[in-house]
C-alpha cells in the first residue's frame, strides 16, 4: 500500500510539474521584440495536433507521433527554454536524463513509458523524425502568425524553420503556410 500512495504522489507531482509549461514563455521570440509569446505547454498543443496530420500524410503511427509531440519540450519545467543562441554557452542535461529525474517517483509504468516516448523522440526512427518536422512547422507557422500581427522580426525563424524541415508533407504545409493569411481558414465557411 505504501508503495502505491508514493506511486500515485509521484506521478500526481509530475503532472503538477508539468502544468508549468502552462505558464512559463517560449523565449526566443522575445528576439523579436515579442514580449508575451505563447507559452510551452500552447506550442506544444499544437506541435501534437500538426504531428499526427504529418504522421497521416507521411504513412506514419499518428498516436506515436503526437505523443512524442505532447512530450518534447516537457524537460522545460526544469532547464526553462534556452533560445538556440543560448545553447551555444551552455551545457544543458539531455533531454533523457531531465526526464528520468521528472518521472523517478512516479508509477513504474508511468516512469517506463513516458521515458520510451522522450528516448524515441531524440533518436531517428521515421515517427521521431515526423514530430521533429512537426516541431519546426509550428515554429514556422506561429511566425507567420506574429508576422501577419505586425512582428516584422520573425523571418530568420522562418528561414530556419523551413530549411530543417525532412519530410515531404512538412515541406509542403511550410510552402501552403507561406502563402496564405493565417485566417484563410476561415474563408472556407464564411465565403
Amino acid at each position: 500500500m505504501a508503495d502505491e500512495t508514493a506511486n500515485a504522489q509521484g506521478t500526481a507531482g509530475f503532472i503538477f510539474e508539468m502544468g508549468v509549461l502552462k505558464n512559463a514563455k517560449r523565449t526566443g521570440w522575445w528576439f523579436t521584440g515579442n514580449n508575451n509569446p505563447e507559452s510551452i505547454a500552447e506550442h506544444s498543443f499544437r506541435v501534437g495536433v500538426i504531428g499526427a496530420v504529418l504522421a497521416m500524410m507521411e504513412g506514419v503511427d499518428p498516436a506515436k507521433v503526437a505523443l512524442m509531440c505532447l512530450f518534447h519540450d516537457t524537460q522545460e519545467t526544469r532547464i526553462g527554454d534556452i533560445p538556440h543562441i543560448g545553447r551555444r554557452y551552455i551545457d544543458a542535461a539531455t533531454n533523457q536524463t531531465v526526464t528520468a529525474d521528472q518521472v523517478s517517483a512516479a508509477h513504474p509504468a508511468v516512469k517506463a513509458g513516458v521515458q520510451r516516448v522522450v528516448d524515441e523522440y531524440e533518436a531517428d526512427t521515421p515517427e521521431a523524425i515526423v514530430a521533429k518536422d512537426a516541431d519546426k512547422l509550428e515554429c514556422l507557422v506561429q511566425a507567420v502568425e506574429y508576422r501577419a500581427q505586425g512582428n516584422t522580426l520573425v523571418q530568420d525563424w522562418i528561414d530556419t524553420s523551413l530549411n530543417s524541415l525532412k519530410t515531404a508533407s512538412a515541406q509542403a504545409l511550410a510552402e501552403a503556410a507561406l502563402t496564405m493569411s493565417p485566417l484563410e481558414w476561415r474563408k472556407t465557411f464564411l465565403g
